[in-house]
């Protein structure tokens, strides 16, 4: 039953912070695209990991928007007990999630290997 408690809140808080950081934040270092992958929450409610992708070319671009991110936490975390009623609004620590970017380099690896093979299957 607490698992699915948990789940709930990890899933209202990651659409809550997108909304939050899309609409309300007005940091002219919020320049790039991301998306919001997961949110864990520690058992007790009293810090939650918030784990993000950002699309960009440009690293420079990236690392601003991310740190723009982290300035709002406070931010986020007022907006979140002003909308959800809950007793507990965990502390939010935000962390690139860089699974994306690994997965595409596996891909060029493995299609790397795949074309230096030379076709040789039946050896």
């Amino acid at each position: 039953m607490k698992e699915k408690r948990e789940k709930r809140l990890n899933s209202e808080f990651q659409r809550e912070i997108y909304e939050i950081l899309t609409t309300k934040v007005k940091d002219v270092r919020l320049t790039e695209m991301f998306s919001i992958t997961s949110v864990h929450t520690t058992a007790d409610l009293k810090q939650a990991k918030v784990y993000l992708s950002i699309f960009s070319m440009n690293e420079e671009r990236k690392a601003a928007t991310f740190e723009a991110i982290k300035a709002a936490a406070g931010f986020v975390r007022r907006e979140i007990s002003a909308r959800m009623h809950i007793r507990t609004v965990p502390e939010f620590t935000f962390l690139l999630d860089n699974r994306a970017e690994y997965g595409e380099k596996i891909d060029k690896i493995l299609n790397q290997i795949h074309k230096n093979g030379n076709g040789d299957e039946n050896a």
